[in-house]
């Protein structure tokens, strides 16, 4: 599908699923009025681009070079693969790797299955209370349509 300049994305805005752990919300809903709602959804719009030009059925990492492409040409400031620590009780345990870290704030996870799973929003909840991080995305590349979610963090 070619997308000219005058092309429109429509984000469906419904929401499907809300899960609460502790202060983390996580809902399906992208019509998030609030915290950087401007930025998480440029970040969906480049990954709805990339969806439609490739499809499902890549590995992850090709639709991850393609989103680092395609949010450069969007002006949207990223670190790929950005190495951070996990910590407890003040001591690190360990590091993970974010697949991008967008505009110093907003945390995003790809997938390229053909569904999440509540394991896959259990763990991008994880990550933004271990971070101390206020929002993320999963973003799944596997479906047929394009499956992203906004993750909360209300304990920052």
């Amino acid at each position: 599908m070619n997308h000219g300049s005058d092309d429109v994305l429509v984000i469906k805005q419904i929401t499907v699923q809300t899960i609460t752990k502790g202060n983390i919300v996580m809902t399906e809903n992208s019509d998030c009025q609030g915290i950087d709602s401007d930025i998480t959804g440029r970040v969906i719009g480049c990954a709805m681009k990339v969806h439609s030009a490739l499809g499902n059925g890549f590995q992850e990492v090709i639709y991850q070079r393609a989103l680092a492409i395609e949010m450069n040409y969007d002006g949207l400031l990223f670190e790929r693969e950005k190495e951070m620590g996990v910590l407890y009780r003040g001591e690190q345990i360990g590091t993970r790797r974010v697949d991008f870290f967008v505009e110093h704030k907003i945390m995003v996870e790809l997938k390229a299955l053909v569904a999440l799973e509540d394991v896959h929003l259990a763990q991008a909840m994880n990550y933004l209370e271990a971070y101390k991080i206020k929002i993320g995305l999963l973003i799944n590349f596997g479906a047929k349509s394009l499956q992203f979610k906004r993750v909360h963090n209300n304990k920052v």
